[in-house]
């Protein structure tokens, strides 16, 4: 990809994204995600329906009229993308794929943090860790960041969640809001994903194709594992076969909503040909 062509394509989303931001998640991303504790703003007259321990007595005694301690949220906080690049999101069977999708998403959750001046940092997974950027403010920040997701080519295709995890474990010293965006082909991240929910605000976010849950009648067709590269013929008109298919995806969907809930985490997911939009929403608005 060219440099006028990337830029293009971190113009486009960014104008989407932030727009998303502004208009419709900047509030129940401040709601949802709560500051360290309340620092001192400043002293105020006292108003009919103040609480009268907020009272300053200093400064009403200094006065000879009622003076109230304002306080306000201290919003310092760190937001953590941690993004599957590995083969299997370069698939999609609508017109993006499961990287475009995690893309986006990645790109409204970190204009919503820069509106609320909070830190974004980023990290890049397959089997290993492919890029870590650390936690920062600012537009120019984000952008950069919109700029790996679209152009980062990872040196695997496989997976490993749970070597992602203890890396972050290892470099976040502060409680961060840590989100995970995957289609969650792996297994044996529990531990891992127990350690960093109970330090940090943990969600996972799985994307998926309509395809990874249903197999279609196609007859006997190739099927490349887009991990390992491994050809396997399989005879889809078997209807024992697409069973045994629909019946992997709903324990593999379960096994996801299971541990992340048993941890005290979020969970959201998210089918290709639905609307992200909606889905964030809904699950702010649920934790307000």
């Amino acid at each position: 990809m060219d440099t006028k062509e990337l830029l293009k394509k971190v113009r486009k989303i960014e104008i989407k994204t932030r727009r998303l931001s502004d208009h419709v998640f900047g509030g129940e991303y401040h709601s949802t995600f709560k500051g360290r504790g309340m620092t001192f703003s400043e002293v105020r007259q006292y108003q009919f329906g103040d609480d009268v321990r907020a009272i300053d007595w200093n400064v009403t005694a200094r006065y000879n009229e009622p003076f109230v301690k304002v306080f306000e949220e201290e919003r310092e906080l760190t937001l953590m993308l941690m993004i599957d690049v590995s083969g299997s999101e370069f698939f999609g069977t609508t017109q993006q794929f499961k990287r475009d999708i995690l893309t986006e998403i990645a790109a409204t959750l970190s204009f919503s943090a820069l509106q609320n001046n909070d830190k974004v940092g980023l990290l890049l997974f397959s089997d290993q860790v492919e890029l870590f950027i650390p936690p920062k403010k600012g537009r120019s920040h984000i952008l950069r960041i919109i700029r790996e997701l679209l152009e980062f080519e990872p040196k695997s295709k496989a997976t490993d969640i749970s070597s992602a995890l203890a890396f972050l474990s290892g470099v976040l010293k502060k409680k961060a809001i840590l989100f995970i965006l995957s289609d969650f082909m792996d297994e044996g991240y529990e531990k891992n994903l127990r350690i960093a929910a109970r330090k940090h605000d943990l969600t996972g976010i799985r994307v998926y194709d309509k395809l990874e849950e249903e197999m279609p009648n196609l007859g006997i067709v190739p099927m490349v594992d887009s991990e390992t590269q491994a050809i396997q013929w399989v005879n889809t008109s078997s209807k024992k076969v697409r069973q045994q298919y629909a019946s992997y995806n709903i324990k593999r969907k379960e096994n996801f909503k299971n541990t992340f809930k048993m941890n005290g985490a979020g969970a959201i997911d998210c089918r290709l040909d639905e609307s992200y939009v909606k889905k964030l929403l809904g699950y702010f608005k649920a934790r307000i």
